[in-house]
C-alpha cells in the first residue's frame, strides 16, 4: 500500500501499539481492528496515542466513525486541517 503522509503517521501510533504491523499490508478501506486483531483495550490504547500524537480530541461518541485507515485519516485531517479528505 502506498500510504500518504498522514496515514504513515497512524501506522506508526498503531505500531506503537502493535509492532507486529506491517504498514504496507494493510488495506485503507477495510477494517483496521479486523486486519491487526487488535482487542478492545488495545484499539483504546491506539485511539489515545492518536489522541496525544495528533493534540487532537476524540469523544468517544466518534469512536464508531474510525473504522478504517482511511477513516482515521480523514477524521484526523478534519480535526487537524491537514488537508481535503477523500469525499471533498
Amino acid at each position: 500500500m502506498k500510504t500518504d503522509p498522514l496515514h504513515a503517521q497512524v501506522i506508526a501510533v498503531l505500531q506503537a501499539i502493535a509492532p507486529e504491523v506491517e504498514g504496507e499490508d494493510l488495506v485503507p478501506d477495510e477494517p483496521l481492528r479486523r486486519q491487526v486483531d487488535l482487542d478492545s483495550m488495545d484499539w483504546l490504547n491506539f485511539l489515545i496515542g492518536l489522541h496525544r500524537a495528533f493534540q487532537v480530541d476524540i469523544p468517544e461518541s466518534d469512536y464508531a466513525r474510525l473504522v478504517t485507515l482511511d477513516d482515521v485519516a480523514d477524521y484526523l485531517r478534519k480535526k487537524t486541517g491537514q488537508g481535503p479528505t477523500r469525499s471533498e
